[in-house]
């Protein structure tokens, strides 16, 4: 009789996807913040597989019209680094909200002008922006003054929940400037960044894309293990190691690169649209 340890073991296999997590700029959208039809297909194709599609950015809910039309199906969206959870097909109406603390960001406020002097700021609240006569990177409408006005008791906005301080600096390295901003003021919130130049995102402790992904994941009886997630840059890592599957695009930080389990084509040759045929095709 032949001994039964002298068979090979093998891992048992994944279960089949039931929700894919994807990031936008740098991921899913092209450069030009157009979804391809390519990308328009398949993301369709998905939901009528019965995959739930989730849009989880950094983008606050009033960016987030270019690709409302393009979920079908539940019409939700997680914003702002996991602030807020809003629902597409009601205008971006928050359905849930993670606030960052008006206490906790003006604390930040003042380490980072110690750390780093001549940084500027920008506010995103549930019901519009702000930023610093010196911030640079936002042209639309909202309210222009020094950050402490932007955050005090009596201001515009101080009835709406807070959810996250924007810290933008013109010279400083990008990533050293993320790694000294958490060392020194790490107990007040969650730093990341999304963007090539030095503008750090805060959320409040605790509040990432992972964070909210998992609760909704939770609330609907899906596992990590039935999530694909998608992502370019650091305020993805987190989600990315959290899924069961997850794919750096071509275009990645280096950093993103290093944590998750397999890599795809570039934003520009829809590799999240290349991924979900396959994921299909395998079905």
């Amino acid at each position: 009789m032949t001994d039964a340890a002298s068979f090979p073991t093998f891992p048992p296999s994944p279960p089949p996807p039931r929700l894919i997590a994807t990031d936008l700029d740098g991921t899913l959208l092209r450069d030009d913040k157009t979804v391809s039809a390519r990308t328009v297909a398949a993301l369709a194709a998905a939901e009528a597989a019965g995959l739930a599609v989730v849009f989880v950015t950094g983008r606050p809910a009033r960016w987030m019209g270019l690709v409302a039309e393009h979920v079908h199906g539940h019409g939700m969206a997680i914003c702002a680094n996991g602030a807020a959870v809003v629902d597409l097909h009601r205008g971006g109406e928050p359905t849930e909200v993670c606030p960052l603390p008006t206490a906790d960001a003006l604390a930040v406020v003042g380490v980072l002008r110690t750390i780093a002097p001549g940084t500027a700021f920008a506010v995103e609240h549930t019901g519009g922006f702000g930023r610093e006569p010196e911030y640079p990177l936002h042209r639309g409408p909202g309210q222009i003054a020094p950050v402490d006005k932007l955050l005090a008791d009596d201001a515009a906005r101080a009835g709406d929940p807070l959810l996250k301080l924007l810290a933008y600096h013109p010279t400083v390295e990008a990533d050293a400037f993320l790694h000294e901003a958490r060392a020194r003021a790490g107990a007040h919130g969650e730093f990341t960044r999304s963007s090539p130049s030095a503008l750090l995102e805060v959320s409040g402790l605790g509040v990432s894309k992972a964070s909210t992904l998992a609760r909704y994941c939770e609330a609907r009886g899906i596992t990590p293990e039935e999530v694909v997630a998608f992502g370019d840059m650091p305020n993805d890592i987190e989600m990315l190691t959290w899924a069961g599957r997850s794919y750096a695009m071509a275009n990645a930080h280096p950093a993103v690169r290093a944590a998750t389990t397999h890599s795809t084509a570039g934003n520009e040759e829809d590799g999240v649209a290349l991924v979900i045929e396959q994921l299909l095709h395998g079905r």
